[in-house]
């Protein structure tokens, strides 16, 4: 149950989302929540009942010491709230950030309980964040895709309208829940090598904190996640070099992946990255912006095809050990 009693008035929210499990391949879609909230100090103010949603033989409660005392912590979602911008860095945004476990039962209702609360906070627009395997190599920028239900929405936002027909999980879901209830919402999905899917993934994050950027009008200090994103691809790059296999099996990623791609860049995305880059100069100056297209992953790019704009990632489940398959449809299935 959650107390809104102590919760200020907020201004302009947006509801972000993620769901560690099936549709958080690399840990990518929490760890960007995560980030979210450790930059701007969320605080919590409440968490829904685990005894309504999880099955603890599954996501089983830790036990750990404080002081002495044993305490137990219970899988759950909890709801934070961050103010941004203010004092000089841009216009004051508030964001209420959903961070938690994809439940083990009662879906339905825990999308109710969590729309019932987006309405009461005044929450404009909802987004879910997720992460899928899919054939991409690590070495080129993350392919990261926004999908939504609503056509208005798709074409205002530049995203793709969801044509998802199978399987799926509490982002797919929780989307849909939103579309019928009348509230705007969206999904944006990177796709992450299925070779290396272990967590964590730096770049997966980087590039969803990117894409969420970019659509929500917002500035988002990333810290250390660029550098991180670096050393990720560096460690990456040495383990391929080790194993002749997999080395060439990489190369021939990066050949179909080059192959896939247009010649010439996206003008609509040359344009988002500069726009990204001059929000950061007046934001940070002196600091990270201090090169264009730093923080999106560019410092990555494939030069032989100049393209900035990745193409879209796979859209079919992947069960969490395979790579789920290219569909022209977009990645929604995996939630």
């Amino acid at each position: 149950m959650i107390e809104l009693e102590g919760v200020p008035e907020l201004i302009d929210p947006v509801m972000i989302c993620a769901f560690e499990g099936w549709n958080d391949a690399g840990d990518a879609a929490s760890s960007a929540v995560a980030h979210l909230d450790r930059e701007w100090k969320g605080e919590v103010f409440g968490a829904l009942d685990a005894e309504d949603y999880y099955d603890f033989q599954v996501n089983r409660p830790t036990i750990w010491l404080d002081g002495g005392v044993r305490k137990v912590t219970w899988p759950t979602t909890r709801l934070s709230v961050v103010r941004t911008g203010g004092e000089g860095k841009g216009p004051t945004r508030d964001l209420v950030l959903v961070r938690g476990i994809e439940p083990s039962m009662r879906w339905r209702s825990f999308c109710n309980e969590l729309l019932g609360f987006a309405h009461e906070l005044g929450v404009e627009l909802v987004v879910v964040l997720g992460s899928l395997l899919g054939d991409t190599p690590h070495t080129r920028p993350v392919p990261v895709s926004g999908v939504t239900s609503d056509p208005d929405l798709a074409r205002t936002m530049d995203l793709e309208e969801s044509r998802y027909e199978g399987p799926t999980g509490i982002v797919g879901i929780l989307q849909e829940a939103c579309t019928h209830a009348g509230v705007p919402a969206v999904s944006l999905w990177a796709a992450v090598p299925h070779y290396v899917s272990q967590p964590p993934n730096p770049k997966a994050t980087l590039a969803l904190l990117n894409r969420l950027e970019d659509l929500i009008d917002l500035r988002i200090p990333l810290g250390e996640l660029a550098e991180d994103a670096r050393a990720w691809q560096l460690g990456v790059d040495q383990l391929a070099a080790e194993d002749s296999e997999v080395a060439e099996y990489v190369q021939s990623l990066e050949e179909a992946r080059d192959t896939a791609d247009l010649p010439e860049a996206s003008g609509e995305a040359i344009a988002r990255e500069f726009e990204r880059y001059l929000r950061r100069r007046d934001g940070q100056p002196g600091g990270l912006a201090a090169e264009p297209g730093l923080t999106d992953g560019s410092f990555l790019r494939d030069t032989s095809s100049g393209r900035t704009r990745p193409p879209r990632p796979p859209a079919k489940e992947g069960d969490g050990g395979q790579p789920a398959e290219e569909d022209p449809e977009g990645p929604e299935g995996q939630g």
